[in-house]
């Protein structure tokens, strides 16, 4: 039983012959599962004539809407909602106007207010983070990630970065953007009592391997990085240090968060849809004009080119919103991801780092063994249309749970920007601690947890809660 009930069946739209139409080929080098149900969905789809598969595109993009916007809450950290302003300039009719080159020199002619949105974006993305550069043209936070490692360094070198039990994202790994680039990634030694890594150990690390970039961020960040110590081990080996701030854009742009750059970091990059709350893409940001000069040839000529300026203008309206309310929601999101961690450790959830508060951000975690790991956990919370994810955390204590990871990972950057704060955190943690108790009391929550939704999201899209 699932928290959302399965709209009409694909099945019953109209069909054709099967052979009509090419179907997707076996991938086994998938697991078999997924395998079979990518399959299904693809001779399913081939199946359908024209109109079919447009009604059917649009119904599931209103099972989406269903889905996040009307019955469940998002307590995703990778996840967040637009200001309707801003969404609405993703189709205004700018995304297929070829915008080659520089503003003022472009390739094609009539761009000419194209390309004041694009220093425009720029302008508002180096104001909001404390930066002298801003690269706006890259399509997401794994792309900005891997303009940087081909900024900093060449196929072959070494670079360090947080590994996996503290948040390390895959793109600063083998089976990421620095392997595919064919970059040697060390793991960054953890320390032993925090969500981080361990400088005295780094410092050794990286005077035996001479890293050229070390990196620091991740998919989950409680407490701060040492951010200025890293800089220092970094300039003692030659190296440069980038910060992934894909997760705490929010925090840092809202002044809650240090600034990695004002600390040290010659670059920092992110995803802009996450806690930043605007269009899916990335940005890099930073003060080193050296390294500045090479990102920008990466971008153009190299890898970007023509670039979408709808997506351009949709985050520099949303960069527009942390000038004006940024301090605000920054605040209310740690305010409220601290209270819901409380909350939780109240009831008796082993909530990770509790003796230290929890967290410091928008993010915490739960030791997700009790449920079999931090997946099952967060499927169990999907029966009760609470929308979560596993994550991996330092824990030797815990015995690992073949083919999973050992926490779950929670966060406040949508639910606050509805209008939830403080108050609404018991309520919220008592359901979460019910829903996780069974398969069966999950199921039984979908309703109650929409009708939070509901009676907590009064009236438009707000950025902050102002009552």
């Amino acid at each position: 039983m699932s928290g959302w009930p399965a709209g009409p069946s694909i099945k019953t739209r109209p069909q054709r012959p099967p052979t009509t139409m090419p179907q997707l080929s076996p991938r086994p080098w998938l697991a078999p599962a997924i395998d079979r149900h990518v399959q299904g969905i693809a001779a399913e789809a081939a199946a359908l004539d024209a109109a079919g598969l447009d009604g059917e595109l649009h119904r599931l993009v209103l099972e989406n809407h269903r889905i996040h916007d009307q019955d469940g809450l998002n307590l995703n950290p990778a996840s967040n909602v637009m200001n309707p302003r801003a969404e609405a300039l993703l189709a205004a009719g700018l995304g297929t106007r070829a915008s080659l080159g520089y503003p003022g020199d472009k390739y094609e002619m009539g761009l000419e207010a194209i390309e004041r949105i694009e220093v425009l974006a720029a302008e508002l993305a180096a104001r909001v983070f404390g930066a002298r550069h801003a690269e706006v043209r890259v399509g997401s936070g794994a792309l900005a990630n891997l303009y940087v490692f081909m900024a900093c360094c060449r196929p072959g070198d070494t670079i360090i970065a947080p590994p996996a039990e503290i948040g390390g994202h895959v793109t600063h790994h083998a089976a990421g953007a620095a392997g595919l680039y064919g970059l040697r990634t060390v793991p960054a030694p953890v320390h032993a009592d925090g969500y981080s890594i361990d400088v005295a150990a780094l410092a050794r690390l990286a005077r035996e391997v001479k890293p050229k970039l070390i990196t620091l961020g991740g998919s989950l960040n409680l407490f701060a990085h040492p951010v200025a110590q890293v800089r220092e081990i970094a300039d003692a080996v030659g190296a440069r240090l980038m910060f992934d701030a894909a997760h705490l854009s929010g925090m840092i742009a809202g002044g809650t968060w240090a600034n990695p750059l004002a600390q040290g970091a010659q670059v920092m990059t992110m995803s802009t849809y996450k806690s930043l709350g605007g269009p899916p893409g990335g940005l890099i940001v930073g003060n080193d004009a050296e390294l500045a000069e090479r990102l920008e040839a990466i971008a153009y000529p190299g890898l970007t080119a023509n670039f979408d300026a709808g997506k351009t203008a949709a985050l520099a309206l949303g960069l527009l919103d942390w000038v004006e309310h940024g301090a605000a929601y920054g605040r209310a999101m740690q305010l409220t991801a601290r209270a819901l961690a409380a909350d939780l450790a109240g009831l008796g959830l082993p909530v990770f780092a509790r003796e230290r508060g929890g967290t410091e951000s928008h993010q915490l975690a739960i030791e997700a063994a009790p449920w079999g790991g931090g997946q099952a956990a967060a499927r169990r919370l999907a029966r009760a249309r609470l929308l979560a994810c596993g994550i991996g955390l330092p824990l030797a204590r815990v015995p690992a749970i073949e083919g999973e990871v050992n926490g779950l990972r929670l966060g406040v950057p949508e639910i606050v920007r509805l209008g939830f704060g403080p108050a609404e955190m018991p309520e919220l943690a008592a359901l979460i601690k019910e829903a996780l108790s069974s398969d069966e009391a999950a199921a039984a929550l979908a309703s109650p947890v929409t009708a939070l939704r509901r009676r907590t999201v009064r009236g438009p899209l707000r950025f902050v809660r102002t009552d």
